[in-house]
């Protein structure tokens, strides 16, 4: 039997109108569907009635099919001569676990291809009104996880390095570990006073942000209750929302 091919899609960070049109023609004509938990209910109802979907969403600290077993999944559909569309929140190769599944077919010599996604950074960003780079406060943006597999902590990240960077990072899945963060970065250099801003369930209906400074950003998460998913943007681009916040409006 013939194999079928993968298809890595990119679903973006929430709002289903960024999905890009590859994206959304290639779910349009799938046979089969394995997808996150991030991913949105319109852009599902692009896949056809007959395709078989099928779920492998992660919350932290529970997964519902260990990774190695969606590695096995996606060869064993395509195996069977199946169009597969693995559909992934954000970017599949920006925190998103792409690489792993790209290898795992590659291994099997199964044809894939990857389709990127607005990443969950620029989304967040763009609708909080907060510039990943502008010309007169940043030169540059880091991309960190918040958040290590299980049983890993973040004491291999180089902190001091981080903190003197003068640009913008951006802490993917951070909010859990947001006091290590903002602890680490403080003690390693970084000024107190230095603003960052904390986005949930950005680019959809239910986008909340809120913005403080390294001392006191964890109290005003708190006190908001704003729970994951969410990203913790950190630098001097967080002030620029002043002007820039569209979304809100």
């Amino acid at each position: 039997m013939k194999k079928g091919k993968v298809y890595i899609v990119g679903a973006g960070p929430g709002d289903p109108e960024l999905l890009t049109l590859k994206g959304k023609r290639l779910l349009e004509t799938a046979e089969v569907v394995i997808y996150d938990r991030l991913v949105s209910d319109e852009i599902l109802d692009f896949i056809p009635l007959e395709a078989e979907r099928i779920f492998v969403g992660k919350e932290p600290a529970f997964h519902s099919i260990p990774q190695r077993n969606i590695n096995g999944l996606l060869v064993t559909k395509a195996k069977s001569g199946k169009s597969v569309v693995r559909l992934k929140g954000g970017d599949p190769y920006t925190f998103g676990r792409g690489g792993e599944e790209g290898e795992a077919l590659a291994a099997e010599d199964i044809p894939f291809e990857v389709i990127p996604g607005v990443s969950a950074a620029s989304g967040a960003a763009a609708y909080a009104g907060i510039p990943l780079t502008d010309r007169r406060c940043s030169s540059g943006v880091t991309f960190v996880t918040g958040h290590k597999r299980a049983g890993k902590d973040l004491a291999d990240i180089n902190w001091k390095a981080l903190a003197g960077l003068n640009q913008t990072i951006v802490f993917y899945m951070g909010i859990k570990n947001l006091p290590t963060i903002t602890k680490n970065l403080r003690s390693n250099g970084m000024a107190k006073e230095m603003p960052a801003a904390v986005v949930r369930l950005a680019t959809t209906k239910e986008q909340k942000t809120v913005t403080g400074t390294l001392e006191n950003i964890k109290e005003k998460v708190e006190a908001a209750t704003v729970r994951p998913p969410a990203l913790l943007v950190v630098g001097k681009v967080v002030n620029l929302r002043t002007f820039l916040n569209w979304f809100d409006k």
